[in-house]
């Protein structure tokens, strides 16, 4: 799917964290898996997140996708992946998910 990378500023602790939101059939998927998972362990992962494998070009990791009602569903790019992908704030990327 395609996805931008966005970037979230500041916070108490400072830095910044960059994300691609998930929205429509993937995010659609991503809501189902959440609300399985909690009836399945009888409670909510946290922040009702769902665990997930990225990948962007060659570069694969294991993160968490979390909801949020602004931005659907969004899952963090980290540092290095944004540097071996040459990824930019406002850029359009290839993301792929495995759930």
């Amino acid at each position: 799917m395609t996805v931008t990378l966005w970037r979230w500023a500041g916070g108490a602790n400072g830095g910044d964290w960059f994300f691609a939101s998930i929205d429509g059939a993937v995010g659609e998927a991503l809501s189902a898996t959440a609300l399985m998972q909690r009836l399945e362990s009888g409670r909510r992962s946290g922040w009702g997140s769902v665990k997930v494998v990225a990948r962007v070009g060659e570069t694969e990791w294991r993160t968490s996708a979390f909801p949020s009602k602004a931005q659907g569903w969004m899952v963090p790019v980290k540092a290095a992946v944004r540097k071996a992908e040459g990824l930019a704030e406002g850029e359009a990327f290839e993301l792929g998910l495995r759930f």
